[in-house]
């Protein structure tokens, strides 16, 4: 056996040891497993001059970066969905012109649903915590997207049902992007031109898709319904339209949802309860009780992202689904005096002293942090 002796670089206080330890004649002192339980005790194991196995030291110091590196390696969900926003970007304002339109979009598809099974929480906290990552109109189309493959998966819908309606979500404000961008920085009431544009959108946009080789039916029925209600007050076709596809309604209630819970200029945000409450059940029951009991069971009060206060003061944000859908698991960044923690804890709000006791608006908590801190590399930008 190839021996060294033993530092204070091998040891770390409270962990198992990863080696043998020996003295003097090869006399084993300490086995593999045993817990250096105080930094007194490491100093004395280092005075003592004991030995290790040197090459079973560096095969685990090896298998430690090899572990380190393969974690750097990981792809990152957040930074597809921002490619993706970037891509989508590209492509739908200059979308007259791509060659291959339809084969563009479905690529920006097929990144979003790699992000989104890279890591679902990130793929929705994404909504409430990137909402810098593009502008309002194109990021939207996005964030649609991902709650409706999300409520899509829920529900087992096929895999071409699932590429319909998110490739639907991508394409269905394409009539109204440049004006759409406009209106979110105006603070007076929209004039009739730009009330004629929104209420047209619909139609205008099958009408554009078509032009550039789209000819999926699933795909243009839900860009042309996403605005239309069955007891015909939507747009553009009102009472005109006869029946609703159940993926046309899961499209809209995605659509409405996002745009509830996005901070915009010209009204308050609303905590995701109250969009649900609103989108689901704007008459105090839902108009379609299937897809609301998904949209409820999936997102819930307090989803991926969103910021909570805990019954001990602690306010934090859900990083992931609890057991029950009033006890997601919650990092804590800031203390009950309002001081930020110097990282951000794990709490299980299952337990009372950090359950949840009320959710807040993004607005409402002023300190930066990033989702890496968070989620680790598979949140990283």
């Amino acid at each position: 056996m190839d021996q060294r002796r033993l530092s204070l670089a091998d040891l770390v206080v409270g962990e198992p040891l990863p080696f043998d330890v020996y003295g003097e004649g090869n006399k084993l002192l300490l086995r593999r497993g045993h817990v250096v339980e105080n930094s007194r005790l490491a100093e004395e194991l280092v005075q003592r001059g004991v030995f290790i196995d040197a090459g079973q030291a560096e095969r685990l110091a090896q298998a430690k970066k090899d572990a380190q590196e393969q974690k750097l390696e990981l792809p990152s969900a957040l930074r597809f969905i921002n490619l993706s926003n970037k891509r989508l970007e590209r492509l739908l304002y200059n979308l007259t012109n791509e060659e291959n339109a339809q084969g563009k979009i479905l690529e920006v598809v097929k990144a979003l649903t790699y992000a989104f099974d890279i890591n679902p929480e990130i793929a929705v906290a994404s909504i409430f915590l990137n909402q810098a990552a593009a502008s309002y109109a194109v990021r939207h189309c996005v964030d649609s997207a991902l709650v409706a493959l999300l409520i899509a998966r829920a529900m087992k819908k096929s895999p071409a049902e699932i590429e319909a309606i998110m490739a639907a979500a991508l394409t269905m404000n394409i009539a109204m992007l440049r004006q759409q961008d406009q209106m979110e920085n105006k603070q007076e009431p929209l004039t009739p031109a730009e009330n004629e544009v929104i209420k047209t959108h619909a139609e205008k946009g099958v009408e554009i898709l078509r032009q550039v080789g789209i000819g999926n039916p699933a795909w243009l029925s839900y860009v042309e319904l996403h605005h239309e209600n069955e007891d015909g007050s939507g747009y553009p076709l009102g009472a005109a339209v006869k029946t609703i596809p159940q993926n046309a309604k899961l499209l809209s209630l995605a659509d409405r949802y996002c745009a509830s819970i996005s901070v915009r200029k010209y009204r308050k945000t609303l905590l995701p309860s109250a969009a649900l409450r609103d989108v689901l059940l704007p008459d105090g029951k839902p108009s379609d009780p299937l897809l609301a009991a998904y949209f409820i069971k999936e997102l819930g009060p307090q989803p991926p992202g969103s910021f909570v206060r805990l019954q001990n003061g602690e306010i934090g944000v859900v990083t992931r689904r609890g057991k029950a859908s009033n006890t997601p698991v919650v990092h804590a960044f800031i203390g009950p005096r309002g001081a930020p923690l110097s990282f951000p804890i794990q709490r299980d709000t299952s337990k009372q002293l950090y359950a949840i006791r009320d959710t807040l608006s993004g607005e409402d908590v002023t300190l930066r942090f990033s989702m890496q801190q968070l989620w680790g590399n598979e949140a990283a930008l």
